[in-house]
């Protein structure tokens, strides 16, 4: 069976897909759980006793009549307990320094994302990892946890702010108004829905948990940072709103006589660029601040933050509202909450509290009789009823209180020894699903390393073999064999495999993949033994040399796989691929100078040679038009141009270098990334601070009309007048949201949300994708013509390039513009005057989109993705488009370097073999980092960093291979147009 290279990289990338999915499903793994949650509600622990029976066999009655939590998203440690603090919440500053009141910095752990850490404060468990996709889209909550609790205990519970709680708890609200998390251009009427019911709340008492979560600051974090003056404003307000709810259930406890309690915290922090979704500080710490009358101090009391995990909190509530602690928390009661209660109800809590921990140890660790928790609270528990019997014997001695204290002191360090040991615990992976992924990424990769030496020796297409009798009986053998693993495997594992769980429709179907893709590789190997192909370029040609150009490219390469597996070299990636773009620019030079200056003809110019059926005609990398930049001086050659035009574009090329390293140095210092160099000062954050909004208006200004003006040149009149409105509007809309000003605009004029403006450019996005659209289905009626193509892919290019600036934050379009310039530079400098082949020009393009990923300000941290982008021109949340946005304002290098690909070659040959050959090459590179990464992954999933470093990395690999399938199918729709050509001419000649 014959296909075409391209269609075949396609399919393999398609297919490559399938596989990492089935290995993501099975490495993010089951966290710790409790089999008691489905067993229903068990009766309490009983109060130890040594050799006498204790009255206490009940939960201890509840220590607040009522509860209010108030949770504000992205609340950081600093906004409270920082000069913000002092300057902002002056309310909540004094309960905290001289009210009754303890407060705490709670840690909270990585996916720092709203979903996950609603479910760590109201279960008490560590969420999976995985949680971080599910954020987008929350199921209903399954597991044990505070508000099922309060429910089942007859509570009355209200809730009004971020919907993921109507999705997680389903049915458990008596009154809810749940608002949009996702929509981040709005942090005013999100806040004002929540705090208009709060007046007729507080003075009904037909409630017993009142739950707000307001997500204006969360939002104006995205939109504007941690340094903008709105988080003032905001946390202004939500003092007064903690002001207006103490003074109320103040009033109401003189009335019933009875304390209550107010809950102030976040469910995570900011970093610095305003995000979330990491591990660094600034995104771990939150404030947690718990105000009761029952907490009044002392005078002259001084009560210190203590640092605390996040976790503690469904713990410390189920305790203090009376209800049994939810079997999967992992967290201990925060003492200072009964610390003020009677010796024999503080011995109590903390009983029921190691209980529950120590059953939890018991379900999830087989050793868990030499742990030292649980020894802590063996000895704890003995102690514990020996007191019991001292106190039931009224014994009021001194020995009472030293045993009680020492009892106190065991209890607290078994706590933290258990709670300890439970976090840490080794999650169960799937380890099944991961081999059966990583057999069909591996067996994809394989396929394309063996079609390598036929791409490489200018086949158009390859040679695939499925039909053969050997490979039916190959496959068939195969296929019984492991048929019969995925028996046994399924009937033997003792934990849930999710490929078990399948139909068997679906089990037979992958297992039939899986033997598929073996027989080809069988197969292509024999064939590749048997006409002796090896791996190198083709002889029969004189530019078959590897030049220092293609090593570099090679060694590069393979090196950034290679250090894929060093947490450093992940969390810095973006270095590598600096010092690869520069080494490429500085070898470039030196070739630019062998060719020019030296006169080497040793090494003729590279073309895209390429065997065409049926004639096997050659297709040179060169355009009819004439514009092809200067020719390489080679001896005894004549010129053929007038000498001072040589002489100038001799210059030019032998620049051409050195400007697109100067243009790399200068993003570098744009955008800060990585972990190391995260926290230094970078012109962006310069030009985003609001006293240089000047400066950022002229800068946007400027780069707006340089894109204008290196895009333009290959439209139509219709697509340059909509480009030029639509980058106008781009900055009509800026300006609408704030972010920058016309020159006649005060810089204190309103904001508004940039609706009418964001989509007026839509309307011009969409006028020239679809004039581009087309013109690529008339090329495949108009044969003759093969411009008409070219025409159309360019200005596919120009839209997405105005989606791009639109998307892209103002002091990134620089990035854009630059991208622009150094795309511009490498065509008329470098590849079209030094020939390179359709495989050089793939990797190069593929080097510098992952560059230019980095230097809009990307990392492998899920805290740089800039969620703001997906809501660009939308007032209400739209989930498909929002996170089509989102994506394509993550990926803007990689998706725009690989569409200037597909143009650059069209234009170059009008075969599509050209393309063909690159979309093969861009299938392989992208491959085998993500082969090689699941390897690693696997071997490293015990890792220290594996949930903070390695884990955000292959979510990020797994998207960047969609998007490459995406782009290796839009290569192949558009290579039939040339491949229908090619035979339609065959056809006519014979």
């Amino acid at each position: 069976m014959r296909v075409g290279s391209g269609a075949f990289a396609a399919c393999c990338v398609a297919v490559e897909v399938v596989g990492l999915a089935l290995f993501l499903r099975g490495f993010f793994p089951a966290p710790v759980r409790s089999s008691r949650a489905e067993r229903g509600l068990e009766p309490p622990a009983p109060e130890p006793a040594a050799g006498t029976s204790s009255n206490w066999t009940k939960l201890p009655p509840p220590l607040f009549s009522k509860a209010v939590i108030m949770l504000i998203d992205a609340l950081r440690d600093d906004f409270v307990f920082g000069s913000k603090g002092v300057k902002y919440m002056p309310y909540t500053t004094y309960l905290m320094e001289k009210g009754a009141s303890h407060s705490f910095v709670a840690k909270a752990e990585p996916p720092t994302v709203t979903m996950p850490r609603i479910k760590a404060l109201m279960t008490g468990s560590l969420p999976g990892f995985v949680d971080v996709i599910r954020n987008l889209n929350s199921p209903a909550l399954l597991e044990d946890n505070v508000i099922r609790q309060a429910k089942a205990a007859g509570k009355r519970i209200i809730f009004y702010g971020d919907e993921t709680w109507v999705k997680l708890f389903p049915k458990h609200f008596m009154e809810y108004d749940g608002t949009t998390s996702f929509f981040v251009s709005d942090y005013t009427e999100v806040d004002n829905n929540v705090t208009r019911h709060l007046d007729r709340v507080l003075k009904r008492g037909d409630w017993d948990i009142l739950i707000l979560h307001y997500l204006g600051l969360d939002h104006i974090g995205h939109i504007s940072g941690p340094n903008s003056p709105l988080i003032g404003h905001k946390l202004s307000e939500m003092d007064s709103i903690l002001m207006k709810i103490h003074t109320s259930l103040l009033s109401k406890e003189r009335e019933t006589l009875s304390p209550n309690l107010l809950v102030l915290c976040g469910d995570h922090g900011m970093s610095e660029t305003g995000s979330h979704g990491a591990s660094s500080t600034e995104e771990v710490s939150t404030p947690l601040l718990l105000i009761s009358s029952a907490f009044e101090r002392r005078p002259g009391e001084i009560r210190h933050t203590k640092h605390v995990q996040q976790t503690d909190l469904a713990a410390t509530l189920a305790t203090g509202l009376g209800l049994p602690i939810p079997k999967d928390s992992v967290g201990s009661l925060l003492f200072p909450v009964v610390e003020g209660k009677p010796m024999r109800e503080q011995l109590r809590f903390l009983h029921l509290n190691t209980v529950q921990l120590s059953k939890l140890l018991q379900e999830n660790v087989p050793s868990y009789e030499k742990d030292p928790g649980f020894e802590q609270f063996k000895m704890a528990e003995k102690l514990h009823g020996n007191w019991v019997k001292l106190h039931l014997e009224e014994n009021n001695s001194d020995v009472l209180l030293g045993l009680g204290t020492k009892v106190l002191r065991q209890y607290l360090g078994a706590l933290k020894t258990l709670s300890l040991s439970l976090s840490t615990q080794v999650a169960q992976y799937d380890i099944y699903s991961m081999v059966v992924g990583t057999v069909v990424v591996l067996e994809v990769l394989t396929l394309l390393l063996l079609s390598t030496p036929q791409v490489l020796h200018r086949r158009t297409e390859l040679d695939v073999a499925l039909s053969s009798p050997v490979f039916s009986l190959l496959f068939y053998l195969i296929f019984l064999v492991l048929s019969a693993i995925h028996v046994v495997v399924c009937t033997s594992a003792e934990n849930s495999c999710y490929l078990c769980s399948l139909p068997w429709l679906a089990a037979v179907g992958v297992i039939v993949l899986v033997s598929m893709l073996l027989c080809a590789i069988v197969s292509a190997l024999a064939r590749t033994v048997l006409d002796g192909a090896l791996l190198r370029k083709n002889v029969a040609h004189p530019s078959s040399g590897w030049s220092e150009v293609d090593h570099l490219l090679l060694l590069g390469t393979v090196g950034h796989v290679l250090s894929l597996g060093a947490s450093s070299f992940v969390e810095e990636e973006h270095q590598t691929w600096y010092f690869l773009v520069n080494t490429l620019c500085l070898a470039l030079s030196q070739e630019t100078c062998r060719s020019y200056f030296l006169g080497d003809s040793c090494e003729p110019p590279r073309a895209f040679h390429v065997e065409q059926q049926p004639e096997g005609a050659i297709v040179t990398l060169r355009e009819s038009t004439g514009d092809e930049g200067a020719e390489p001086v080679r001896e005894g050659e004549g010129p053929s141009q007038p000498q001072t035009q040589r002489g100038h574009k001799q210059w030019a090329v032998l620049a051409s270098p050195w400007l697109v390293l100067i243009c790399c140095r200068l993003l570098r210092s744009l955008n800060q990334t990585g972990v190391q160099g995260a926290h230094r000062p970078d012109f962006g954050h310069w030009l985003t601070s609001s006293e240089h909004k000047v400066q950022l208006s002229g800068l946007a200004a400027l780069s707006l009309l340089a894109i204008f003006m290196l895009v333009q040149r290959g439209c139509s009149t219709v697509s340059k007048a909509a480009l030029a409105l639509g980058l106008l509007g781009v900055f009509c809309y800026r300006s609408a949201i704030g972010n920058v000003l016309f020159p006649w605009q005060p810089d204190n004029k309103s904001i508004t949300k940039g609706i009418i403006e964001a989509r007026f450019v839509y309307v011009f996005v969409l006028g020239i994708l679809f004039t581009g659209t087309k013109d690529l289905l008339k090329s495949q009626v108009i044969a003759a013509d093969f411009k008409i193509k070219t025409i159309g892919l360019w200005e596919i290019y120009s839209g997405l390039v105005l989606l791009a600036a639109l998307l892209l934050r103002p002091h990134n379009l620089p990035v854009l513009a630059f991208s622009l310039l150094i795309q511009t530079l490498m065509t008329k400098f470098i590849w079209k005057p030094l020939k390179h082949d359709a495989a050089e020009v793939t990797v190069m393009h593929y080097w510098f989109g992952q560059a230019f990923f980095y230097f809009q300000g990307n990392s492998n941290n899920i805290a740089t993705i800039d969620v703001s982008a997906g809501f660009v021109g939308l007032d209400t949340y739209m989930e498909v488009p929002a996170t089509f946005l989102t994506v394509f304002g993550t990926y803007v290098g990689p998706v725009l370097w690989a569409s200037h690909l597909a143009h650059f070659l069209s234009s170059a040959t009008s075969s599509g073999s050209a393309l063909r050959c690159a979309c093969f090459c861009y299938a392989l590179i992208c491959s085998v980092p993500v082969a090689t990464y699941i390897i690693l992954v696997t071997s490293l999933r015990y890792h220290l960093f594996i949930w903070s470093v390695f884990s955000p990395k292959l979510l990020y690999e797994g998207m960047h291979l969609l998007i490459t399938a995406a782009l290796c199918a839009l290569f192949t729709a558009m290579d039939q147009t040339g491949h229908t050509r090619m035979y339609m001419k065959t056809d006519t000649r014979s």
